[in-house]
């Protein structure tokens, strides 16, 4: 069978695509990678513990677990709170489907929080009213992952508080929001929560190729994350049941998974951090350049709540539909056809197929059905450039003014 090869036209195509998000990657990074590859090291070495360490320092945590994804990430912060058959746990609607996966990875049952309208983070109030109903019923929350969506902090003083009255554990699920901040604090503190994760996956602010981390200040669930990514394996005498047999010895105390990073992605990490606070000074310069270059549009932009400072991993505008005449899919394929790659988070996750079964069904969560309906994510990353900037703004004035 004959090779196909990409057209010119494809190639050209592509060469003028603007991407919804994308890595930078520069030659310290290469070189701290090539360093690793030429050591002793490249799986599990100590290019993690450097990673984990100066995460842990940037965020303020006592403790950082570094792990294979943020999936991963969540997946072993669920079991760390014990998360299991028979519990509930809640999250946004508004999120990837892995932080509400997590969950029923160990077999506990998901419900969802509807959304705040003018944050797209779950809603504090509807929060604190299902609380009230589920206390009622008897069927409090064993954990609730509230989602950092786009960068901003959800609103966790408030989410805290609810925590100590009603006994819930609250796992961060802070994947958009590394350099983001709350209250003064670094997301990543764990100030108002259990554990934080952070994904580092290639579109986030710093990338390790695939990756994730739980940060946390208890010993007593770092110990037991550090267990559960490398197959429920402990090598501390201290842990054990019964004496070490010698230095070779290990024991599996509980059933863990092969959850680990290498020192290979470690060592992309520790160099992608100590460009982080750059990163994220670009993305909100470029954020404040849409804020002003937009604003005459019919849009809803972007509201940032005074408490917190984003990431800014995405640039969510919402559409008037009111005050054009264009549906939400017209001008999204509009966009994209003009090689803007415009994208869409999220569908809410209930109302994928796999979450119907469970019972769930359109009109369960109107706000972010509503938000749904009217949701683009437009291009936001480092290496977006005035000129590829303003290309994606005058392609927004022409697919919505000339359907005015």
């Amino acid at each position: 069978m004959a090779k196909r090869f990409p057209t010119t036209e494809y190639v050209e195509a592509m060469s003028n695509y603007i991407p919804y998000g994308r890595q930078d990657i520069n030659q310290e990074d290469i070189d701290a990678v090539i360093d690793v590859l030429r050591s002793d090291w490249i799986t599990q070495g100590p290019a993690i513990e450097r990673f984990e360490q100066a995460v842990a320092n940037y965020c303020g945590a006592k403790y950082a677990v570094a792990v294979s994804s943020a999936t991963a990430a969540l997946h072993i912060a669920c079991l760390a709170a014990d998360l299991g058959q028979g519990d509930i746990f809640w999250t946004s609607p508004n999120t990837f489907v892995a932080s509400a996966n997590c969950g029923l990875y160990c077999g506990a049952k998901v419900d969802f929080v509807d959304i705040n309208q003018n944050t797209y983070n779950l809603s504090v109030d509807e929060l604190e009213n299902k609380l009230a109903e589920a206390d009622k019923q008897g069927c409090l929350p064993k954990v609730l992952i509230p989602v950092h969506f786009a960068g901003q902090s959800c609103e966790m003083q408030t989410i805290g508080a609810l925590s100590q009255e009603y006994g819930f554990k609250i796992i961060e699920d802070a994947s958009h929001a590394i350099g983001g901040s709350y209250q003064g604090q670094p997301v990543g503190s764990c100030q108002f929560s259990d554990m934080t994760v952070f994904s580092f996956h290639p579109v986030k602010m710093i990338t390790t190729g695939e990756g994730g981390m739980v940060l946390t200040n208890h010993e007593e669930f770092y110990q037991r994350l550090i267990r559960l990514r490398s197959h429920g394996i402990t090598r501390n005498p201290d842990l054990m049941q019964g004496e070490s047999h010698g230095s070779w010895y290990y024991q599996q105390l509980e059933l863990g998974f092969n959850y680990r990073m290498t020192d290979i992605q470690a060592a992309l990490g520790i160099s992608q951090m100590q460009r982080l606070e750059e990163f994220i000074e670009r993305r909100w310069f470029l954020a404040n350049r849409y804020n002003q270059l937009l604003q005459d549009l019919p849009l809803m932009l972007p509201w940032q709540h005074p408490d917190n400072k984003s990431s800014w991993h995405l640039y969510v505008i919402r559409l008037k539909l009111d005050k054009i005449n264009k549906t939400h899919r017209q001008v999204f394929e509009e966009l994209r056809s003009g090689g803007i790659g415009v994208n869409l988070h999220y569908i809410p996750v209930y109302l994928q197929p796999y979450y119907q079964r469970f019972g769930f069904q359109l009109g369960d969560f109107p706000q972010v059905e509503q938000y749904y309906e009217e949701a683009i994510s437009i291009p936001l990353y480092y290496g977006l450039n005035e000129e590829s900037q303003d290309k994606v703004i005058v392609s927004l004035i022409e697919s919505l003014t000339l359907s005015l």
